[in-house]
């Protein structure tokens, strides 16, 4: 069964309450995914006043069509999850803000975050859980064409595309999960694969298999989308070659990773490589009582069992620093 998640579901709520312009909090928290759901929770259960900002309810994992490794569930749906995080935290009166962009934050005994519109909200401690965003290929058309047949979310997007032909970029766990959604659903299926191999989990390429209207191409890039109203062809180059040719296609679900949601702190606090905040082991950031936890850190394994763990270790660090600096 489909399970679809609204923002008038969460602010329907009166759990949750508009934020005061004036009023110091304990602690903000910036992302609503698992790690800022689950430090929200921890937050308010120390008695702290806390707030949440989030640009999306659930983040990546709304958009998750299956979970299989979370523990408590053999298998649950990803908005189902993000459910059930919201119904926890709805134990608790917190201020909430949604679908505004945070430009930027600073430190001090009391810290501000910045909106695009120029609101300050202000606390003594901030908790940033951004998470990370689609990686985009970067190529002609793309931007073009988003929504008209160029997507990033198969549980989103996945059954408009029922009878027709598809293509997937990315032969990772994600671009094989999306291949294997969009199987069930459109009439052929095109893994398009930039190495000599699928690099996914060993039991998702087997069940990918499984699926006989599914075909992959290996050593293969992505040149450019081709379309005026809607996707009508996808340019596929060779990497050895460099050999072009327009593939049909009605659509073109870009599976090629994510990128950390750190714009706003970027000059701010310390990024690693990967441009993803550096912590330590209790989630502290290069600036004092500046927590970060989730896929937005250098913690590795994305999990979402390690967001919400993260996100509570955050939490707790966030409440021992208030503490002590009271």
């Amino acid at each position: 069964m489909e399970f679809k998640l609204n923002a008038a579901m969460f602010t329907r709520e009166q759990r949750f309450e508009p934020f005061v312009a004036d009023r110091v909090y304990d602690v903000i928290i910036i992302g609503g995914g698992p790690a800022g759901l689950t430090a929200a929770v921890y937050c308010m259960r120390k008695g702290l006043s806390a707030g949440i900002i989030v640009k999306e309810m659930g983040g990546q994992v709304a958009e998750t069509s299956g979970i299989e490794n979370y523990m408590g569930y053999r298998y649950i749906n990803g908005a189902e999850l993000v459910e059930k995080f919201r119904e926890q935290v709805l134990q608790f009166g917190i201020a909430f803000e949604e679908g505004s962009s945070v430009t930027g934050i600073t430190d001090g005994d009391v810290k501000s975050v910045i909106f695009q519109d120029g609101r300050t909200f202000s606390a003594k401690a901030l908790i940033i859980t951004s998470g990370k965003s689609w990686r985009k290929l970067g190529v002609p058309g793309e931007k073009e064409l988003t929504g008209k047949g160029v997507a990033y979310c198969t549980t989103c997007d996945a059954p408009f595309f029922a009878g027709k032909k598809v293509m997937v970029v990315g032969g990772g766990n994600s671009g094989i999960e999306a291949a294997i959604d969009l199987a069930r659903v459109a009439v052929d299926v095109t893994v398009i694969q930039n190495l000599d191999e699928l690099t996914g989990d060993k039991v998702l390429v087997e069940r990918l298999k499984e699926h006989g209207n599914v075909k992959v191409l290996y050593g293969q890039e992505i040149a450019g989308i081709k379309g005026e109203e809607k996707v009508t062809a996808v340019r596929v180059r060779d990497r050895k070659t460099k050999i072009e040719r327009d593939m049909a296609a009605d659509g073109i679900f870009v599976e090629i990773g994510l990128v950390p949601n750190t714009g706003f702190v970027q000059g701010f606090l310390e990024l690693n490589e990967f441009g993803e905040i550096k912590v330590d082991s209790a989630c502290n950031t290069s600036r004092p009582g500046i927590f970060a936890a989730g896929d937005v850190t250098s913690v590795p394994y994305k999990q979402i069992i390690i967001a919400g763990g993260e996100g509570a270790k955050a939490a707790l660090s966030a409440c021992d620093y208030v503490m002590k600096t009271q």
